[in-house]
C-alpha cells in the first residue's frame, strides 16, 4: 500500500516542544499546500476520496482521529493521536477520516495545489480508473469488499 507511518524528531527545551516539517526531507515532497481539519461534528466522516496524483500527510496535532487507507486490494485502519507522528497518503489511495475527538486538529500537507479534476469522490469510480473494472465487476468487488471488512471488524 502506498502510505505509511512517519515519525517526525521532537526539538525542545524546558519550555516546550517543536516539530518542523519540511519539504523533501521529513516530508517526501514539495509542500505545496497546507490545511487543517478541525470542529468535526460527531459521527461525521471527512475526507471519502481518493487522489489520482496528489500525495499528502496528515499530523494529528491535537486530539485523536481513526483513518481508514484502502488500496482496492487490502484496508488498514490507523489510529492518529501523536503530534510526533505523521501518515503519509500516497495517490490512489481511498483515505476516509472519522472518530474525531471534540478536540481534534489534523493539519494535512499537500503535493499540489487544489485541483477539483484530481479528486474520486466515489468509491466506484475509484475502483473503476486504479483497476478499470467493468460495471459488473465493480457490483462483484464491492460486495466481497463489505463482507471482508465487515468480518475484520
Amino acid at each position: 500500500m502506498n502510505a505509511r507511518i512517519l515519525e517526525f524528531k521532537v526539538l525542545g527545551d524546558e519550555k516546550g516542544s517543536l516539530v518542523a516539517l519540511e519539504s523533501n526531507k521529513n516530508v517526501p515532497f514539495d509542500i505545496k499546500r497546507v490545511f487543517y481539519i478541525f470542529g468535526t461534528k460527531e459521527g461525521v466522516r471527512r475526507g471519502c476520496h481518493a487522489h489520482k496524483k496528489l500525495n499528502q500527510v496528515l499530523v494529528c496535532v491535537s486530539g485523536s482521529s481513526k483513518i481508514l487507507l484502502d488500496d482496492g486490494v487490502e484496508r488498514n485502519e490507523i489510529l492518529l493521536g501523536d503530534p510526533r507522528i505523521g501518515l503519509y497518503v500516497g495517490n490512489m489511495i481511498w483515505c476516509e477520516i472519522y472518530d474525531l475527538s471534540d478536540d481534534c486538529v489534523i493539519v494535512v500537507l499537500a503535493s499540489d495545489y487544489y485541483d477539483e479534476a484530481d479528486y474520486i469522490r466515489r468509491y466506484k469510480d475509484f475502483l473503476h480508473i486504479k483497476f478499470n473494472l467493468t460495471p459488473e465487476d465493480l457490483n462483484r468487488t464491492q460486495m466481497i469488499k463489505e463482507q471482508t471488512f465487515t468480518k475484520n471488524k
